[in-house]
């Protein structure tokens, strides 16, 4: 994981500010490029590509505890079950009550 990651997701994950190169979190919301690609709301945490799915944005959200993002045969998956990228509730993922 690179520092960029541990540094930003790490204090995403604390709910504190923290800001380094291209990726930043006010503690509510983690943002790549200005683009938000996480966020906590009342019923958990919600993650997406932002309509771009590359590397670095794989791995910021890979940074984020219980998430797991690859792309295989150029399909992208989401904790092992195909995704599109768009918002997803990553605790509801994968249990029948996905947004």
């Amino acid at each position: 994981m690179r520092q960029v990651t541990a540094s930003t997701v790490g204090a995403f994950q604390g709910r504190v500010k923290c800001s380094v190169g291209n990726t930043m979190t006010d503690g509510e919301a983690l943002f790549l490029h200005a683009n938000k690609i996480a966020e906590f709301r009342a019923d958990g945490l919600w993650i997406t590509t932002a309509g771009w799915d590359t590397n670095t944005t794989r791995e910021r959200l890979n940074g984020l505890h219980g998430v797991s993002v690859y792309r295989r045969k150029g399909e992208l998956f989401l904790n092992g079950k195909a995704w599109d990228g768009e918002w997803t509730n990553v605790q509801a993922w994968g249990q029948g009550d996905v947004q």
